[in-house]
């Protein structure tokens, strides 16, 4: 029989554990580095039930293959805190066997499987998070399905009215506009509408996952110089500041719209909480410099919390064991975080 001091250590244990945030992370296209980053954070500390979404036997044999000495365990049996080194996976089959480095169409519906998964757990209550590795959109889209990317499948999977893709990293944090469309049909995506829309879903994640009060949002200009005042396009005198004061009368704290090469300059960044970019390129280029590995990819304006890696495939790097882990667990880290804030400051 236990003594009474080591059966109050146990229930202190399970009590620590029942409030750990249950994370569920997909292990992304088999052919790239996912998989080995799954079992490379796998060794680390981290308070949180994580459980890895993945083709068990494809991990066993990356793990054989890159050196990760890492005990993959049935979800079903795991119970409570992560522990370094043990990795709870929930095995789901590959299509078709993969090789480190080379793509097959074949694993496309398994890959969007681990998604689907994912959503459907975290819908039910029974994650907290949903944490992706990256995905392969062109080979998705060479299967027949049509992808643009897990932002925008997940709004349609979750139902949401609008998805913001928001890359983060400290207190440097950048949301788009618009995502994955071609340059030349951004200025036709962004109304003042849309622009005001995706205001308030930043603002409202701000506040209730970061529990920041009375968020501030600095709003980029579309073309160089802001516009020059109508002199380099109009749509900052047409959409951008017309959609800014109709963001301020809705008491959202936007300022703009400004120069982007201005945008990013420590002042601004200084008096601002995110800063809201008109398109992928404009804005992501800047945090992935600054903080590259570190950044976090969050999806906003969901009704289930997820983040994700801030880099692709890398299939150079796919059974190297040289990938660098440090995003996927910033991302599990940042999960972790704003799992715990589920109400408004």
């Amino acid at each position: 029989m236990a003594a009474p001091a080591a059966r109050r250590s146990l229930r202190g244990i399970q009590a620590l554990s029942a409030k750990l945030p249950r994370i569920a992370l997909t292990s992304g296209e088999p052919a790239g580095v996912g998989p080995e980053l799954c079992l490379a954070i796998a060794r680390r500390e981290l308070l949180c039930e994580l459980v890895c979404l993945a083709d068990r036997n494809l991990l066993a044999e990356r793990a054989r293959h890159v050196g990760l000495a890492v005990e993959v365990r049935a979800y079903g049996a795991s119970a409570g805190r992560h522990e370094p080194g043990t990795l709870a996976v929930e095995h789901h089959p590959l299509g078709v066997p993969s090789i480190a480095g080379r793509l097959d169409a074949g694993n496309a519906r398994y890959v969007l499987g681990l998604v689907d998964r994912a959503i459907d757990g975290a819908l039910a209550g029974e994650f907290d998070a949903v944490v992706t590795a990256p995905v392969h959109k062109g080979v998705i889209n060479d299967a027949g399905v049509s992808f643009t990317g897990h932002t925008e499948y997940l709004a349609q999977r979750t139902h949401a009215a609008r998805a913001v893709m928001m890359l983060a990293s400290g207190a440097l944090r950048v949301a788009l506009a618009t995502t994955h469309l071609p340059l030349k049909a951004v200025s036709a995506a962004i109304t003042i509408e849309s622009l005001c829309q995706i205001a308030e879903i930043v603002q409202r994640d701000l506040t209730k996952r970061w529990r920041i009060r009375n968020p501030r949002i600095a709003v980029c200009g579309l073309n160089p110089h802001a516009g020059e005042g109508g002199h380099l396009g109009d749509e900052e005198v047409r959409v951008i500041a017309p959609a800014i004061a109709r963001m301020q009368q809705l008491g959202i704290r936007a300022s703009g719209p400004l120069p982007a090469d201005t945008a990013f300059v420590p002042r601004v960044l200084a008096d601002c909480d995110a800063v809201l970019a008109m398109y992928h390129d404009q804005g992501l280029p800047v945090i992935k410099h600054a903080a590259f590995n570190s950044a976090v990819n969050i999806t906003l304006g969901l009704p289930i919390l997820r983040t994700s890696v801030d880099h692709g495939t890398a299939l150079e790097l796919a059974g190297t064991g040289r990938a660098d882990a440090s995003s996927l667990a910033a991302a599990v880290g940042l999960a972790i975080e704003l799992a715990g804030n589920k109400e408004p400051v």
